[in-house]
């Protein structure tokens, strides 16, 4: 039995590569969710003029990572306090963004943000916080685009970061 979290920080490439690494996650599709146009292509997201974020699907075994630690690893490898922004990529649809699939992930992804708020942010954080509507997978040549294209230029300088972030800090989680 598995369970879905949808997460948008920045780029999807990033949150796929990262998110890819731990052990219990099943599979990472990239999409966009949080608009209000239909079946949006990547050129109609990146105008900005659909409402979506760049997010991911990750599908998870929930008896070998639990969705706490899922938003642990997430909150690590984006920063939470920046609006519309993550690195080099400007605008709504690389917001920080959690669509939450029912009433318990929204519960845990409001007490971990307000403790984040606490510990860490000191109240800066602008992730937003909504239910899923829809999601629309992005396109074939968008997924798994860090295994595909390793030497990337963007992959080295934002994607690989990231990556190892997860590897040193989470090895208690990761694939075997």
């Amino acid at each position: 039995m598995t369970e879905t979290a949808t997460l948008g920080g920045g780029c999807f490439w990033c949150i796929e590569a990262a998110m890819k690494e731990l052990g219990g996650v099943r599979s990472v599709t990239s999409g966009y969710a949080g608009g209000d146009v239909a079946t949006p292509s990547y050129e109609e997201v990146c105008s900005g003029s659909t409402g979506h974020a760049e997010v991911v699907q990750v599908e998870y075994d929930p008896e070998e990572i639990s969705y706490l630690e899922l938003l642990e690893v997430f909150f690590k490898v984006h920063d939470p306090t920046t609006k519309d922004r993550q690195g080099p990529d400007v605008g709504s649809q690389y917001r920080s963004i959690v669509l939450y699939h029912d009433d318990e992930q929204r519960r845990q992804v409001e007490g971990f943000l307000e403790r984040l708020n606490e510990e860490v942010y000191d109240g800066a954080i602008v992730t937003e916080v909504e239910p899923l509507e829809t999601f629309y997978e992005a396109e074939e040549y968008h997924q798994d685009y860090y295994e595909k294209n390793p030497a990337d230029g963007y992959c080295q300088v934002q994607v690989e970061p990231k990556v190892q972030k997860v590897r040193e800090e989470f090895a208690a989680l990761l694939a075997e």
